[in-house]
């Protein structure tokens, strides 16, 4: 790291639990400042911004995350080294091109995926991604795609530490997550925050597909005097879960039940207010046991599915329709219906909040 010149730019103000969802709204909108290093104090972030935020991007940033305020701040110049510089002399330069632009991190553990022109660089660019990011301990590599009834994918290690679990903070709440024993994705930590948002008081919410609990424990921290039922069929998933229950003090508000959710339906029949269907490859397989646990009056379900070109959103509207008639409810309106995020090139996972009755 180069220390170099202050700059004061326009920024924005969040509280520190908001911040890691702040910094992931603002990359996705092309609005944060890569050159310029956020800073903190005892209670808020400061992001700096690239440009000033259009009316609907603002509007949209209000929306998702609480608090936050425009501000102008001075703010420390750096340039990381980046990979290619890092690598350059040591691979191939028509191969730098190909060097992964981006990759995920989950507590002190990152994920990349090695394009096949790099297989034999692999473990150079573990060293390296180690070398300059100093919150790294582990560098793991995708073989493969998540597959198998528990969603798992196989990882492989490039560098560092031999290990597949960590502790990750996200929206305020710390998991621990092991990234081969368990499904977890931090790209959807904007969606938890969405969805705990809409919880009203004393709503009872199943989690129909829970993993180690991410929507589960932020709903029960967020949303008054909710109740939520966690199902997890994966057992170290639900061992996870139930450890993150503890972890987080919601033993009161979340109740982990391990099994497969057709066959719990009957268990909570006619309990909720809300129900999570986050299992995207499989979720229309569901809508029935999403029908039994609503309440006879209705409520809302979150229903994720994807969207492969040329199906779009409207395909998914369509599929969940037709699932949602052939079991005894109908749907009076989408209260929202879009794209959550790109999973493989022209693949995006989406997501339906239908109102049900």
């Amino acid at each position: 790291m180069i220390a170099a010149a202050r700059k004061r730019c326009l920024c924005v103000c969040v509280p520190k639990c908001y911040g890691q969802e702040a910094i992931m709204r603002l990359k996705a909108l092309r609005l944060n400042a890569d050159g310029l290093k956020a800073k903190r104090d005892a209670e808020f972030v400061y992001i700096p911004l690239a440009r000033k935020p259009t009316t609907d991007e603002w509007v949209s940033l209000q929306a998702s995350i609480p608090q936050i305020q425009p501000l102008t701040q001075d703010f420390e110049e750096r340039r990381r080294k980046t990979l290619a510089e890092e690598l350059s002399g040591t691979i191939p330069q028509n191969l730098i091109a190909k060097l992964p632009r981006a990759f995920d991190v989950i507590g002190d553990i990152a994920i990349v995926e090695v394009p096949p022109e790099l297989e034999a660089y692999s473990k150079l660019l573990g060293s390296a991604m180690l070398k300059l990011h100093s919150r790294i301990r582990t560098v793991l590599a995708k073989r493969g795609p998540v597959a198998g009834t528990f969603r798992l994918r196989q990882l492989v290690l490039l560098a560092g530490e031999p290990k597949t679990d960590t502790f990750y903070k996200e929206n305020g709440c710390m998991y621990h997550v092991d990234v081969v024993r368990a499904y977890f994705s931090p790209r959807l930590s904007g969606e938890h925050r969405r969805v705990a948002s809409l919880v009203g008081k004393h709503e009872t919410v199943v989690d129909m597909f829970a993993g180690v609990g991410p929507f589960a424990i932020l709903i029960a921290k967020t949303a008054e005097n909710a109740m939520v039922y966690a199902v997890e069929l994966n057992p170290a998933a639900f061992e996870l879960l139930k450890e993150n229950v503890r972890l987080n003090r919601v033993e009161k508000r979340v109740f982990p039940v391990f099994g497969d959710a057709s066959q719990v339906a009957d268990v909570l029949r006619g309990k909720a207010d809300r129900v999570i269907m986050n299992l995207p490859e499989r979720s229309v397989e569901f809508v029935e046991s999403a029908c039994k646990v609503l309440k006879p009056t209705g409520g809302v379900i979150h229903y994720y599915s994807f969207a492969r070109q040329p199906a779009s959103v409207e395909n998914v509207k369509t599929q969940f329709l037709n699932a949602l008639g052939k079991h005894g409810r109908r749907c009076q309106g989408f209260l929202e219906a879009r794209r959550v995020r790109e999973t493989a090139p022209y693949e995006w996972q989406v997501v339906l909040d239908a109102k049900v009755s």
